[in-house]
């Protein structure tokens, strides 16, 4: 008994991020972070590789144009998740039981509802969307399938993402790495045998990404449950202050995502220009960019979990020194990236394509972008404070001005001037302007005013 309390005792410390070694703190929740990033990384590599060698070019081409508006629908989940993780990370940091049972209880109840909505919209629009972003007439019917099966299992692509989203406001960040787990391996183990073994084609790789995701949802759900990680409770109907905070904070953070998705597909607007070498060369890169900026993003979450449980308890020292420690964090761990980066960036491009044209422009790019992916990092770091405040508005300015003033601007300009070069040297420079945008607007925007709960025990 004694034994048992101990460990309790000493895993609320541990997930308490008011006390104790921020470093420490900050070490010890960002490096599950990182893996779990990376295993959902290789989640979608493992899709396309099992679907292009086993069923052909067409294909992989409809699952990649079905996965543009899945991964759509998914930037909207995750914004809606970064609200959760600032509101329930203020109630966490204010050890306020109550509090914490009524928003997560309203966001079961929202989440729950937006999913079975989207899962119905969906399947019954699944040829509409494919046909709005021009999906060729041989690769249609076989687009839409696989759509409509991701749609049907909807709830567990919420399900699963918002119970890691919850444990780490508590500052748990083991325990979801155990359901990416058990989603990837089996993804990896089902999709050769659905696909092939039990004839389904593209369908089997979409069943397998359902039942994935469902296994480590319902395992997840009920591993949650029985240990009482977090004070879930039979779901009732919230209160209009609840459903007005979290869409007040979940449209704009689901906006943020939207911005960056479009900003993205504007940066390729400008690729193309260039030719088909290019295009695949920048293709590569951006497949590397993804793993070498896990770290950013890890640190990026692990500071708004860290920064909203202080913030629920007013600790701006505290808050102050997150900041500083993420900052200095960020800035060693990505220059080391970037350096590696310089000296293999050619490596890295040839495990994707052969094509010398695409493989000088893709090393090019990665050189001299890599030494400015600090000052991207820095940008996570400071919007996972300013968002941890529930300052959502705020942190989508930010994003437009990165995206759209600077990024997407400088990259055409730069194209311009200096052709293809241009592109990574014109990214490159907004990277460093944004991350003084983004320090500017921390150390003297208002954001540190923003109040979430107007009551005591709200």
């Amino acid at each position: 008994m004694g034994g048992k309390r101990k460990d309790k005792s000493s895993m609320k410390k541990q997930h308490d991020f008011t006390n104790g070694s921020i470093f420490k703190h900050l070490l010890i929740f960002s490096g599950p972070l990182m893996l779990t990033n990376l295993l959902q990384t290789s989640y979608q590599f493992a899709d396309s590789l099992w679907v292009g060698n086993l069923l052909g070019a067409n294909a992989l081409g409809a699952v990649a144009i079905s996965s543009t508006i899945i991964f759509t629908v998914l930037s909207f989940v995750l914004g809606l998740n970064n609200a959760a993780l600032t509101i329930l990370s203020q109630q966490k940091g204010k050890d306020n039981e109550a509090g914490l049972k009524r928003y997560l209880n309203a966001f079961v109840v929202i989440l729950t509802i937006l999913a079975l909505t989207l899962s119905v919209l969906g399947f019954i629009l699944a040829e509409q969307l494919l046909q709005l972003l021009g999906t060729p007439g041989n690769m249609l019917g076989d687009a839409e399938t696989y759509l409509q099966i991701n749609f049907l299992g909807m709830l567990f692509l919420f399900g699963y993402n918002f119970i890691s989203t919850v444990l780490r406001a508590m500052g748990d960040s083991k325990t979801p790495l155990r359901f990416v787990v058990i989603a990837v391996l089996l993804n990896i183990i089902l999709n050769p045998l659905f696909i092939a073994g039990l004839n389904l084609g593209i369908n089997g790789a979409a069943y397998a990404t359902i039942v994935a995701q469902g296994t480590a949802f319902l395992y997840g759900a009920v591993y949650v449950l029985s240990k009482k990680l977090a004070p879930f409770s039979t779901p009732t109907i919230p209160s209009k202050q609840e459903v007005g905070l979290i869409l007040n904070l979940g449209i704009p953070a689901g906006l943020q995502m939207a911005v960056i998705s479009a900003g993205s597909a504007a940066i390729m607007s400008v690729v193309t220009v260039f030719g088909s070498g290019v295009v695949a060369g920048f293709g590569a890169a951006q497949r590397l960019d993804k793993i070498l900026m896990l770290p950013a993003h890890a640190l990026g979450t692990a500071v708004n979990s860290m920064s909203g449980q202080n913030i629920g308890i007013r600790n701006w020292q505290r808050v102050k020194e997150i900041a500083r420690y993420g900052v200095l964090y960020n800035f060693s761990i990505m220059l080391l990236v970037g350096i590696i980066v310089v000296l293999f960036a050619e490596y890295g491009i040839r495990l994707f394509v052969d094509d010398a044209e695409a493989v000088a422009f893709g090393t090019k790019y990665l050189q001299i972008i890599a030494l400015c992916y600090p000052f991207l990092g820095i940008n996570f770091i400071l919007n996972g404070i300013v968002r941890a405040s529930g300052a959502m508005y705020q942190v989508l300015v930010l994003n437009i001005i990165s995206f759209w003033v600077l990024r997407f601007p400088l990259s055409y300009v730069f194209s311009i001037w200096f052709g293809d070069t241009g592109i990574p040297l014109g990214m490159g420079t907004s990277f460093l302007l944004s991350s003084l945008v983004a320090f500017m607007y921390f150390r003297f925007g208002k954001w540190r005013e923003k109040q979430l709960f107007s009551r005591a025990g709200s």
